[in-house]
């Protein structure tokens, strides 16, 4: 089995400026979207958890690299060397350049400035030596220029390629005689083409490629992850506007040579540049004739009236509550042409920039009389997932517990999961069963560093479970994402006839798998993110599920396993609540009995898989099951030519990390 590579991490930590962290993200998005996740992680996570096999890209931003070797140096460093020396791809930019350095020379000599010694990657094996260019001042743009890069061909081959750049730098360096390295794997990838404040030896290299182990590294002392767009030009800097509007007539030049770099990295990247999206409307309704109208009574205590118009300012995010009428002016809009009647504020400006998505508010279009119509959301068909919702729900004989009788959608959202567990005074006065759908997530969530990608085709949706705690004792909440995963399973079996032989499976405690049909690896299709809140005798718990259902991005989906006809997001997203619905009451009345176990093992892959406890010494174990009151994993001890030694070891989810595709349990500290 192997874990496909899609996550790209952009290390947020101590020394990173937010603005450098920002410009990657968006940037890497934009290049290597749906086809990878890229997020930022700090450096806990780097030194703690199991990241190396799920990572296509390490990057490093701008900032001070000082506070990269505070946090890093030691296990940090030492996990991230290994991870590129055993095939991985490391990006640093500017001081992620430095950092990647075997020596850093920054300001040599000058007391207040000076940032002279060793570096532990070491994965350029000389010198990065600054300031190239002078006039650097912390957490300015005093030294912000436009510098021009004479690019290397010959090392650079695939994409459409520039002779020339203009590229923005603000502190960088310059590897000193790279052309000497060239032995040791190093290949120039650009140059200064403009006299240097510093000796560079032979060459002047303002960016490298250096073979390391199985892995590379990129490495560049200016900043082509700076889009011109997203560079304030209102500064009082002299000529700091002259700098954004040269690097503004060499955005393409510069995204191609990025896109290079990243081809050179053996990543899969766009053809077309990812446009960063504009949230879109929320629409709110329900199966129910006055579902919607009691939801917003039961919100009436923390609704305000601003000028006529209603809001909701939750912990969050803010929301604006408009009536079906003022959104059929949009559509008239939209009818005769109009581009941005579904949009939110934040999409009104055409430029392709950086979005605060949490800084907006949020349009709510409550859909009290009946669903919306197919025409305002041409993605999720309302009709088609109450009709199905209904058809499921007829067919069960257990207690109907309302699961996607009231639904909120959105075609473009942050995060379903973060939209209802982060809002709490919303999520106290939900209904159990209120659920959250998009088309597309802009910041969806996984558990620890992972993230959910998100494109358009995966089935996305949170819903809400109001667990009383008086069911602690006999079904404790720990086992809500055991019921969610098996009703994933059962719920893509149980679809229509002939889907009980789709093969999808379980990995302890909550991702969902298939055999990808292009290669026959072992590859997650689904994902599951439970958070629970302790409210008033009850656990307020948000269930939030992604599953690839007809995107064949980035790993593989439901709809290419050939299912007898291919599956559709309203249907299935109906079957799954009612599946959950109707494992939900079985739970609560009789705990995770030993039928929920046999159902549980029928679909999961680890029975009597050999594993190692790396937090244990190394002791070899064979997974045994898990225990029925908490969920926890049962591990046999193995001792001489793997026999039992009798020893159980017991592992929870939340404590412990699982990369169980190389044999390892990690334990988090």
């Amino acid at each position: 089995m192997a874990t496909k590579r899609m996550n790209v991490l952009v290390y947020s930590g101590n020394g990173c400026t937010v603005e450098a962290v920002r410009h990657c993200v968006y940037s890497l998005r934009r290049l290597l979207s749906p086809n990878y996740a890229v997020i930022s992680v700090g450096g806990n996570a780097i030194i703690r958890e199991p990241w190396t096999a799920s990572c296509a890209l390490l990057v490093f931003p701008g900032g001070a690299d000082l506070g990269y070797c505070r946090t890093l140096n030691g296990e940090g460093n030492r996990k991230i060397r290994q991870y590129v020396e055993r095939g991985g791809s490391y990006m640093g930019f500017c001081a992620g350049a430095y950092y990647g350095s075997q020596r850093c020379e920054f300001e040599e000599g000058n007391k207040e400035l000076e940032v002279v010694g060793n570096r532990e990657l070491a994965f350029y094996p000389g010198t990065c030596r600054g300031l190239a260019f002078s006039g650097f001042v912390y957490h300015s743009e005093e030294g912000a220029r436009a510098v021009e890069l004479k690019v290397s061909k010959t090392s650079l081959t695939k994409g459409s390629l520039p002779d020339v750049f203009r590229s923005y730098y603000n502190g960088g360096g310059v590897f000193v005689d790279a052309p000497k390295y060239q032995e040791k794997g190093v290949e120039i990838l650009a140059s200064y083409t403009q006299e240097l404040k510093v000796n560079p030896g032979e060459g002047t290299a303002a960016a490298v490629y250096c073979q390391v182990g199985d892995g590379a590294a990129v490495l560049s002392s200016t900043h082509p992850e700076f889009a011109a767009v997203n560079l304030g030009q209102e500064s009082d800097i002299d000529g700091y506007a002259e700098v954004v509007k040269a690097l503004a007539e060499d955005d393409k030049q510069r995204t191609d040579f990025l896109k290079s770099c990243l081809l050179k990295l053996g990543l899969k990247v766009s053809q077309e540049t990812t446009a960063v999206p504009s949230l879109s409307r929320l629409h709110l309704s329900s199966l129910l004739p006055n579902g919607t109208s009691d939801i917003i009574a039961g919100l009436k205590e923390i609704i305000s009236i601003v000028d006529g118009e209603e809001y909701i300012n939750d912990d969050n995010d803010n929301f604006h509550l408009e009536k079906p009428s003022a959104w059929s002016l949009g559509s008239l809009a939209e009818a005769l042409g109009s581009e941005t009647s579904e949009k939110t504020d934040e999409g009104d400006d055409d430029e392709d920039r950086i979005i605060d998505y949490e800084s907006v508010v949020k349009r709510l279009i409550v859909h009290e009389k009946e669903p919306p119509p197919s025409k305002e959301t041409p993605y999720f068909n309302h009709d088609a997932f109450y009709t199905n919702l209904k058809h499921y729900d007829s067919k069960t004989q257990e207690a109907k517990d309302g699961f996607g009788n009231n639904i909120l959608y959105g075609e473009v959202v942050t995060s379903t999961n973060t939209m209802l567990e982060k809002n709490t005074e919303i999520l106290r006065r939900l209904p159990a069963g209120f659920t959250a759908i998009a088309t597309v997530q802009v910041a969806g969530r996984g558990r620890g560093s992972n993230v959910w990608v998100s494109p358009a085709g995966s089935l996305m949706f949170s819903t809400v479970v109001r667990h009383p705690v008086s069911l602690t004792s006999h079904a404790p909440v720990v086992f809500l994402q055991y019921l969610a995963a098996l009703a994933i399973v059962e719920g893509i079996k149980t679809y229509d006839v002939g889907y009980k032989d789709v093969q999808v499976k379980l990995k302890w405690p909550n991702d969902i798998y298939a055999v990808d049909p292009s290669s026959n690896d072992l590859v997650k299709i689904g994902g599951i993110l439970v958070n629970s809140h302790y409210d008033s005798a009850e656990y307020l718990s948000v269930i939030g599920i992604g599953l690839n259902t007809t995107n064949a991005a980035p790993t593989t989906s439901l709809n290419a396993l050939k299912p007898p006809s291919p599956f559709t997001l309203e249907k299935l997203l109906a079957r799954i609540l009612t599946t959950f619905s109707t494992l939900y009451s079985r739970f609560i009345r009789t705990g995770f009995d030993k039928s929920f176990e046999q159902m549980y093992y029928k679909h999961w892959l680890h029975t009597d898989q050999i594993v190692t406890l790396e937090a244990e010494g190394g002791v070899r174990a064979r997974i045994k099951g898990i225990t029925r009151d908490w969920g926890l994993l049962l591990a046999e001890e193995l001792g001489w030519e793997d026999r039992a030694t009798g020893k159980i070891w017991t592992l929870q989810s939340d404590s412990n990390s699982f990369d169980f595709f190389k044999g390892l349990i990690k334990r988090k500290v």
